[in-house]
C-alpha cells in the first residue's frame, strides 16, 4: 500500500514538471578521468571590468574534477601580457604541468558551455588551439574566424580572410582556420613549448619595399604556429558576444 502511494506521489510531480524545461536537459559525454587542467589568461588594459562581462564568466561551467585558475594582468599592451603571462607559467614547476591556456578578454562574453565544448572540439579534432566564434564590432561586423587551410596547402599562399560563417552550418560547425582571436580561445600549453617566443606581437612596422606591415598578437601567433605545422578551428557552437561598453550593444 506504502509502495502505491509512493508511486502516485511520483507521477504527481512528475506531471507538475512536465513541459516546464526539465526535458531539455542532457548527459555531456564527459572526459573527467582525463587531464583537462586549465590556466584561464584575461588581460586588460582598465583595472574595472564590465559587469555583464563579470557575470559571463561567473557563469562558465568548468569541467568536473579539474583544476582551473585565474591569472588577470593589468596595464599591459595585450601582446606582452599573453607572452610574458605564458613565459612565467612555463617556467614555474607546479603551472608547467597543467594542459591548457583558455584566453578570455574583458570585453567578451562567453556562453555558459564555452569551456566544455572548446575542450570537447581540441581533442576531438586533435587540433592546437580552438576558438569561439564572435563578431568585430562596428557598423561593418566580420566573423573572427581567419583563413582556409585547404586554400593555403593547395596553393602555399597564407591569407587571413574572414570566412563566410553560413559554410559552418554545412559542416558539422567546426571550421578548420588559419588564424583565431582570443575572446574566448582554447591552446594546448604544449604549443607554446614547440613553437618559439615570442608568442604574441603585435606588428605595425615599416619593411623597405613592402611597406605598412600590420598583425594583431593573436594572427602574428597563428601565422607563426602555422609554419610550425599546427592546425587551428573555430567551434561555432561556442557563440560569444563582443561587448560595446559605449553603447551597452552586444556584437
Amino acid at each position: 500500500m506504502a509502495d502505491e502511494a509512493q508511486r502516485k506521489a511520483i507521477e504527481e510531480v512528475a506531471a507538475h514538471f512536465s513541459g516546464k524545461a526539465f526535458e531539455r536537459a542532457a548527459v555531456l559525454t564527459g572526459t573527467t578521468y582525463q587531464d583537462n587542467s586549465t590556466i584561464i589568461i584575461v588581460p586588460s588594459r582598465k583595472s574595472m571590468i564590465h559587469y555583464r562581462v563579470v557575470s559571463a564568466w561567473q557563469s562558465l561551467i568548468a569541467p568536473m574534477n579539474q583544476k582551473r585558475l585565474w591569472l588577470f594582468v593589468i596595464n599591459d599592451e595585450v601582446g606582452v601580457a599573453y607572452t610574458n603571462t605564458i613565459k612565467m607559467i612555463l617556467d614555474n614547476p607546479e603551472l608547467s604541468t597543467w594542459k591548457y591556456i583558455l584566453t578570455l578578454e574583458s570585453d567578451n562574453l562567453p556562453p555558459p558551455d564555452a569551456h566544455v565544448r572548446l575542450l570537447e572540439t581540441i581533442e576531438a579534432g586533435k587540433f592546437d588551439a580552438v576558438g569561439g566564434i564572435y563578431f568585430t564590432k562596428g557598423n561593418i561586423n566580420m566573423p573572427m574566424a581567419y583563413g582556409d587551410p585547404e586554400v593555403l596547402r593547395a596553393t602555399g599562399k597564407l591569407e587571413f580572410t574572414p570566412r563566410d560563417p553560413r559554410e559552418a552550418l554545412t559542416r558539422g560547425l567546426i571550421m578548420p582556420v588559419n588564424g583565431i582571436a582570443m575572446g574566448c580561445s582554447l591552446y594546448r600549453l604544449q604549443l607554446f613549448r614547440e613553437v618559439p617566443a615570442p608568442w604574441f606581437v603585435t606588428a605595425n612596422d615599416v619593411i623597405p619595399g613592402k611597406g605598412v606591415e600590420l598583425m594583431t598578437q593573436d594572427l602574428y601567433f597563428c601565422k607563426t604556429a602555422l609554419a610550425a605545422g599546427k592546425r587551428f578551428a573555430i567551434d561555432f557552437r561556442v557563440r560569444v558576444g563582443h561587448l560595446d561598453e559605449s553603447t551597452g550593444e552586444v556584437y
